[in-house]
């Protein structure tokens, strides 16, 4: 399946474009790095804008109805009873990109030990998606320059690496063939939901 655009789709200052599975005029959905549940995505302006207050109606309007949206699709495909909708809006409520993003989390019964224990997974280090793609991001660059130097160990050029993750701790990185993957996958459900709005 080809990309959804040619246009360069950024999250904060990170390069999605792969990720992403659902463009509207002014905002765009992608799938997670490091999903807190399966099917964890998230939904941002097209325009990198820090903070809630900042996007304009339009942005706005649009933001909420592309959420509306996803969320129908998430709900349905990864067959979930509830989801959690939440905006961290800004580094003290614990946003760690700063462009704004509403993050959509498929939901379950008994899914987690406790009701609100997603809460405390988005403030802490499992939530922080700028270490997460600061990481991924170094990471690659390190691959790419062991790659040129040819330092890479056998079986390590095909496959992008990933930070290391606590042996106990079951969120993984995702590689890009996986989100990519992912993210073909709910483009095409998307789809599909489409025509049933028509």
């Amino acid at each position: 399946m080809p990309p959804l655009t040619k246009d360069v789709i950024k999250f904060g200052t990170f390069t999605v474009t792969s990720q992403v599975f659902h463009l509207s005029p002014l905002s765009f959905a992608l799938v997670n790095l490091k999903p807190l549940l399966p099917g964890h995505v998230l939904v941002s302006p097209r325009r990198v804008v820090p903070r809630f207050n900042d996007l304009t109606q339009s942005e706005v309007q649009d933001l909420f109805l592309t959420v509306q949206r996803v969320s129908r699709t998430v709900e349905r495909v990864f067959k979930a009873t509830s989801l959690n909708i939440a905006i961290q809006d800004g580094a003290d409520a614990g946003q760690s990109v700063p462009h704004v993003h509403a993050h959509i989390i498929p939901r379950r019964k008994d899914d987690l030990p406790e009701t609100d224990a997603i809460y405390g997974m988005m403030e802490n280090e499992e939530g922080d998606l700028g270490k997460q793609f600061v990481q991924r991001d170094k990471e690659v660059r390190e691959s790419k320059e062991q790659e040129v130097d040819g330092d890479i160990p056998d079986g390590e050029q095909a496959r992008g690496r990933f930070p290391a993750v606590d042996a106990d701790e079951s969120r993984k990185p995702r590689s890009k063939d996986e989100m990519k993957k992912e993210a073909e996958w709910l483009a095409r459900e998307m789809v599909e939901d489409t025509k049933g709005e028509s």
